[in-house]
């Protein structure tokens, strides 16, 4: 089957941020130039403005700006005041950094597999995985769609046990009409440039609604210190550019259009391949509304798949070939492969195909035939 041509080809990139560029340019220049005269780079007043803004979008009280959403994960676990040897609950399948991170702090990831239809974690695992030594739940709201919160936040209740959501896909997902971010002690989001809500670099925020816990988070992302040279603890070097936080804010005024044109692209994606018996399109659970970060499809011959989309044109993504236990840097958790069969299949399985709001039809419909083509 890979010796196969394909019947046509078009340029369907996975994503396509120039194009989405030179339809805000016209916003951005005077803004990027507004900060670049002002040269207040570092906490400048357009990192409060954006942190404003995105704490009402994210229905919360209070938004903390930071360097990336690595450093949100970070800065979340240092202002908990957990200790090394604590034990955090997450996922297998997720994008190295939430694993990462909880590492670098000293702690220690546990996992449990995944629901095989939402790729996020089976939360009615959790309970078993609880301990003596477990301090918190690190929920990842996958491809844009959130984790089971309702469950997460009953085990947690039960437990005492923090909880962070790694929102760093999900900006905007809802959950029951409660959005990312909102439900627990923190949310942290990534504003890397393919996100959704992408920054002209590297960017993240934590969300939270108790104060003091915002409090401390000021203090923690800029070395410890709430006044200049006095620092009453160690913290980092976490702060987002003031001339990030302003490109954002100009992006997040058409983050929900975006969305709405992934959920279109999205339910065209759904009509089109549902005859498809070899692909399996995603399935957003009752209540969820995804935002559609990435659309990942389960097919099979994944591999020759991605090979002749490519052939056609078409680009594509595998996230994640290989789950968080089975990387050789983790082998000191002692877990192995087959400890978590449904997440190391859906490795085995996913490709992500072109979901940004730019498609044309003439793209999307490129998309579903070349696909339609390969298992004919």
């Amino acid at each position: 089957m890979t010796t196969k041509t394909p019947p046509t080809k078009l340029d369907v990139p996975l994503l396509d941020l120039k194009t989405q560029y030179a339809a805000l340019k016209s916003e951005i220049m005077p803004v990027v130039e507004r900060v670049l005269d002002g040269q207040y780079m570092i906490n400048g007043p357009e990192v409060g403005e954006f942190e404003c803004q995105a704490s009402g979008y994210c229905n919360t009280k209070f938004a903390v700006g930071c360097s990336s959403g690595t450093d949100a994960l970070i800065l979340a676990m240092m202002a908990l005041d957990l200790k090394p040897g604590d034990e955090i609950i997450t996922t297998p399948f997720t994008f190295f950094a939430t694993v990462g991170s909880i590492h670098r702090q000293g702690l220690t990831p546990v996992f449990v597999d995944i629901d095989p239809k939402t790729f996020n974690f089976d939360a009615e695992q959790l309970e078993e995985a609880v301990n003596e030594k477990t301090r918190a739940i690190m929920p990842v709201h996958l491809f844009g769609q959130m984790a089971d919160m309702d469950t997460v936040l009953d085990v947690a209740e039960k437990h005492d046990l923090k909880v962070i959501e790694d929102a760093a896909q999900s900006i905007g997902a809802k959950q029951n009409g409660a959005p990312a971010g909102s439900l627990s002690d923190m949310g942290c989001f990534s504003f890397f440039p393919s996100k959704n809500l992408g920054g002209a670099g590297d960017g993240g925020l934590i969300t939270c609604q108790d104060e003091d816990l915002y409090k401390r988070l000021l203090m923690l992302r800029n070395h410890g210190a709430q006044e200049r040279y006095y620092h009453d603890e160690v913290g980092g070097n976490f702060r987002i550019d003031t001339l990030q936080a302003a490109y954002l804010s100009i992006k997040l005024k058409h983050l929900d259009n975006w969305h709405e044109g992934r959920r279109k692209n999205a339910a065209l994606y759904d009509e089109h391949l549902a005859g498809v018996e070899q692909v399996t399109t995603p399935i957003i659970a009752d209540g969820n509304e995804s935002i559609y970060n990435q659309y990942t499809l389960r097919v099979q011959q994944r591999d020759e798949l991605q090979k002749y989309l490519g052939e056609a044109g078409v680009g594509s993504a595998i996230y994640y070939p290989l789950c968080m236990h089975e990387q050789k840097c983790f082998s000191y958790l002692g877990n192995k492969a087959g400890d978590f069969p449904v997440a190391e299949q859906a490795a085995a399985e996913v490709l992500s195909i072109p979901i940004y709001p730019e498609l044309t039809e003439a793209q999307l419909g490129h998309v579903v035939e070349t696909i339609k083509a390969f298992y004919a």
